[in-house]
C-alpha cells in the first residue's frame, strides 16, 4: 500500500510523473533523430550549391545537437529507476537507427524505382523508422504505472498501429487533394530521369508526372492505403478496448478517429 501510495504522489488527470517524464524522454529521442536526419550527403555536393565549409559546420551542428539531445534523453532514462523501460527504449533507438539505415540504402540504390517492393515490407520499414518508438513507449508507460504483461501489450499494438496508420495517412495526403500540383515535388532523382527531363523537356516532364498521378489516384492502390489505414485505426481502437472509460482513454480514441478520417 505504501508503495501505491507513492506511486500515486503527484498524479495529474490519472497520468503518474513518470509517464509525463517518459512522453518528454520519447520527444527528445523523436526529435535527436529529426535533427541527425538533416546530415547533408556532402558526396552530392557541388560549387553551385553554396560554401561547402557552411554545410560541413551545418553537418557537425547537426550531429552535436542530436547527440546532445539523445545524452539528455538517457540521462533522463536512468532517473525513472526501471531497467524494462531502460530496455524498450534502448531497443526503439536500435530500431529507428535500423529503419534510418534501410531508408538511407535504399535511396542510394540505382534500381529503387523498379524493384518489387511488397506491403508487408513496407510496413516492416515503416514500423522501424515511424512505429517502433511510439509502440515502446506506449508499453513503457503501462510499465511504469505498474500493469500487467495484457496491458502493456495492448498499449504496444496501440501505439504500432496508431503509427502505421499515421504513415499511411501522410503519404495519401498527395494523392487525395483535389489538385496534383504538388506531385511535381516527388523526389526522383535517379540520373535516367533526370537525363529524361532533359530530352523532353520540363513541360512534358510535369505532364506524365501529372498522368502517373492520376493513374495512381484512379486505380487501387489509394482505395487499398485508405483501408490498410482504417484497419489499423481500427486495431488501434480495438487495444484500447479492455482498458476502463476515462478521459486519457477518450483522447486516445480521438487520435485513432483523427488518422482514420480523408
Amino acid at each position: 500500500m505504501a508503495a501505491e501510495a507513492c506511486l500515486q504522489q503527484g498524479m495529474v488527470i490519472g497520468i503518474y510523473p513518470s509517464q509525463w517524464n517518459l512522453a518528454e524522454i520519447t520527444e527528445l529521442i523523436h526529435t535527436a533523430f529529426l535533427v541527425h536526419r538533416g546530415i547533408v550527403n556532402l558526396k552530392e555536393w557541388t560549387n553551385s550549391d553554396g560554401p561547402l565549409k557552411d554545410m560541413q559546420f551545418g553537418n557537425k551542428m547537426a550531429v552535436l545537437s542530436g547527440d546532445f539531445l539523445l545524452a539528455n534523453a538517457c540521462t533522463g532514462l536512468a532517473q525513472l529507476n526501471n531497467t524494462k523501460v531502460v530496455e524498450l527504449l534502448s531497443s526503439a533507438i536500435g530500431d529507428l537507427v535500423q529503419g534510418i539505415y534501410y531508408e538511407n540504402s535504399i535511396q542510394g540504390e540505382e534500381n529503387n524505382m523498379t524493384d518489387n517492393i511488397k506491403i508487408a515490407s513496407w510496413e516492416e520499414q515503416a514500423f522501424l523508422s515511424h512505429g517502433a518508438l511510439l509502440a515502446k513507449s506506449c508499453q513503457a508507460a503501462m510499465e511504469l504505472a505498474k500493469h500487467d504483461a495484457k496491458a502493456q501489450a495492448l498499449a504496444f499494438q496501440y501505439g504500432k498501429h496508431m503509427s502505421l496508420g499515421h504513415k499511411l495517412n501522410s503519404d495519401l495526403q498527395p494523392f487525395l487533394k483535389g489538385s496534383s500540383s504538388d506531385t511535381v515535388s516527388f523526389s526522383l532523382n535517379s540520373a535516367p530521369v533526370i537525363l529524361h527531363q532533359e530530352t523532353i523537356g520540363r513541360e512534358g516532364w510535369t505532364h506524365q508526372i501529372d498522368q502517373l498521378w492520376r493513374a495512381i489516384k484512379a486505380g487501387k492502390g489509394v482505395s487499398t492505403a485508405i483501408d490498410l489505414c482504417c484497419y489499423h485505426g481500427n486495431k488501434a481502437l480495438e487495444a484500447l478496448k479492455c482498458f476502463p472509460p476515462s478521459e486519457a482513454r477518450s483522447a486516445l480514441e480521438s487520435i485513432a478517429f483523427a488518422v482514420t478520417k480523408f
